[in-house]
């Protein structure tokens, strides 16, 4: 058996803190006669050693309604802390007035890891799961809760994420949001009352995302008191007003509840079973991002509202490296595969170079050659337009390169903590050392500045290009968000003519103005590693991801510039 929390944690999580709130639960969160009740079991859940969450316990209870046909794929609602706001009896009156469609209600404690012996407490995970502003906890449900329900509990689950909600209150709330926002292809109707969006673990910064993210599909309702916690990590009530702001900015579809209430579950109670359907109003419609266009993210000064990523080619290792040509076609590299891809205008795939030492990334030459960063092999290699190799450098470590409208070539050169630069004569030199890992590299549009990611860091680092190619006036410049684990993960990088700077992480596709400030974040188009970003096509104007094993692109409404391939452009100075 799990083991519980104890009473004084008891009181602090879930305990009214001030008096000024008597709000009573009406009919519909009333057991009401001739209304048929649903099936209620409990289990408890056990992670492996491979869980998200290893060595933790939970228990679960299960609501099954009267009505649900176990032949179809049943909508489902996870609810963290177990089981709150009366929901079961909701589920049976709306469900019974066909307000709910007949679903089924997942209540989960937090985990807990036992006490190793006797006499010591356990390991209280509530915070950590639900408190950290990633995709642990979703990943935690879509991998190892969900695929359990239905082995053993035989529970047909919908695997349609317009079928999931989820809902929590404090911490718990917190949690529902953060599932959807990082998982939206499994969630897409939150509820949450007192949620957590403050300083305990980078909740606060939740906001601030929601409006730089481009929109997701997903339908916010938010409850919070006016005499809500005001502590230490910040303060409740107004941490949930600023959501709702973020929230309508951005153009979700979200409706709130204020009240007088305190740190409790008292008006949520009573507002459950109006949020439910407002949740669910409209059901089986899907939830849609932005479906009213009234959001004002500066992602749509990128691309147009309703416009998606389109999968140009897929299939591979691992993808990386894109660039490229004069006229516009697009080259990228499978590492694992030791191939070079070529996207041609007409949008037909084709193998360029086999055999490439593993090339990672690629950049053309003003004349007219496809360098690589060969470091299979411990070289930087050209190809000729007509595909034979030729070793330009050697004898070093090397993960992404670009080249000048001179010829020059900047290498970096991760394990070393180096960035080489590579003469038009063919002279090779350490220009830049010292960063934790880095990795992209690219010109600013008039090729007066190098930009370097730091992988293992937080920063883009801008330096000045001297005329004999040596870099100068290093510095921090480009300020990267990330998730929980502090890393950015920040990868490759492109730019467009007006200066803004894209840079692939772990969050996304993170947009810069040229004063180094994020303005908007596209979301990855699938939750894998996301390598790399060019613009293409023959007006430059699509832009293409390289995503773990898929080639992505979309049409934009601004052009992009390649720095081997095109004259320097000076864009218009940037709002300070």
């Amino acid at each position: 058996m799990t083991p519980r929390l104890p009473s004084f944690l008891l009181a602090l999580t879930c305990a009214g803190v001030f008096a000024a709130d008597d709000y009573k639960p009406g009919p519909d969160s009333l057991p009401q006669p001739g209304v048929p009740k649903g099936e209620i079991s409990e289990d408890t859940f056990v992670a492996g050693d491979k869980s998200v969450f290893p060595g933790t316990e939970r228990e679960v209870t299960i609501y099954v309604p009267t009505q649900l046909d176990r032949g179809k794929p049943a909508p489902y609602m996870v609810f963290q802390d177990g089981v709150i706001y009366q929901a079961p009896v909701v589920f049976d009156n709306l469900i019974a007035k066909k307000e709910l469609p007949p679903m089924i209600g997942i209540f989960i404690k937090p985990g807990v890891v036992p006490a190793a012996s006797a006499g010591v407490l356990p390991r209280f995970n509530r915070s950590q799961e639900y408190d950290t502003v990633s995709d642990s906890y979703a990943t935690f449900l879509i991998n190892e809760l969900v695929p359990w329900l239905k082995e053993k509990h035989k529970l047909n689950l919908s695997d349609d994420p317009n079928d999931h909600a989820i809902a929590g209150s404090s911490s718990g709330g917190i949690a529902a949001f953060v599932a959807a926002w990082f998982r939206p292809d499994a969630f897409r109707r939150v509820f949450t009352n007192v949620g957590t969006y403050v300083g305990l673990r980078d909740g606060n910064e939740l906001p601030t995302l929601v409006r730089k993210t481009e929109p997701k599909p997903i339908r916010v309702y938010l409850q919070d008191g006016a005499n809500d916690q005001n502590i230490y990590g910040g303060n409740w009530f107004i941490a949930n007003q600023d959501m709702l702001s973020a929230l309508e900015w951005a153009g979700y579809d979200v409706n709130h509840t204020w009240g007088e209430g305190g740190h409790n579950q008292k008006q949520a109670t009573t507002i459950f079973p109006d949020a439910m359907r407002w949740l669910w109003r409209d059901y089986p419609q899907p939830i849609k991002a932005n479906a009213e266009g009234k959001s004002k993210s500066k992602v749509f000064e990128t691309v147009e509202p309703g416009s998606e990523w389109q999968v140009v080619s897929e299939g591979h290792g691992f993808t990386e490296g894109p660039t490229t040509n004069a006229q516009g076609e697009v080259f990228f590299t499978d590492i694992p595969k030791s191939l070079i891809h070529k996207i041609g205008l007409d949008g037909k795939v084709s193998v360029f170079a086999e055999n490439t030492g593993k090339a990672n990334g690629l950049g053309f030459g003003p004349d007219g050659r496809l360098f690589a960063c060969a470091d299979g092999k411990k070289q930087i290699t050209a190809f000729t337009p007509d595909g034979k190799e030729m070793v330009v450098a050697e004898g070093f470590n090397s993960n992404d390169l670009c080249v000048s409208a001179k010829g020059d070539i900047y290498v970096s050169d991760p394990p070393g903590k180096k960035v080489w630069l590579i003469t038009r004569a063919g002279d090779r030199r350490v220009v830049d050392e010292g960063l934790l890992y880095p990795n992209g590299l690219r010109f600013s549009p008039d090729q007066s500045l190098l930009y370097v990611c730091d992988m293992k860091g937080r920063y883009v680092y801008s330096y000045n290009v001297q005329p004999d190619g040596s870099l100068a006036n290093k510095q921090r410049y480009f300020f990267l968000h990330t998730d929980d684990d502090g890393i950015t993960n920040a990868d490759g990088m492109t730019v467009d003519r007006d200066g803004r700077v894209y840079v692939c992480t772990s969050l996304g596709l993170q947009v810069f103005d040229q004063a180094g400030r994020v303005n908007c974040i596209f979301p990855k188009p699938q939750n894998k590693w996301f390598a790399n970003a060019v613009f293409g096509g023959k007006d430059f104007d699509e832009l293409y991801l390289a995503c773990s094993d898929k080639i992505y692109k979309r049409k934009t409404k601004v052009k992009g510039v390649v720095s081997g391939v095109q004259e320097p452009v000076r864009p218009a100075a940037p709002h300070l």
